[in-house]
């Protein structure tokens, strides 16, 4: 699968925010020093590793928010 798109049924309540979602994926793989797939397949790639990459976008997901709404 190309760059960029899912296999998810799940739909993004503000799709323009669908490059901002893959780049905050890239970094945080970055971060955690974790290769993403060139060609896009995640099949390949160990659960522990794309769990990690979630709950870590998650977690600053969250971050974002409260401060948002705290006024920053």
């Amino acid at each position: 699968m190309a760059q960029g798109q899912s296999r998810s049924s799940n739909t993004l309540v503000v799709p323009q925010a669908n490059a901002a979602l893959d780049q905050l994926k890239y970094e945080v793989a970055q971060e955690l020093g974790i290769a993403i797939p060139q060609d896009g397949y995640y099949g390949n790639m160990a659960t522990r590793d794309t769990g990690a990459i979630g709950g870590h976008i998650t977690r600053k997901l969250v971050q974002i928010a409260e401060q948002q709404l705290a006024g920053r």
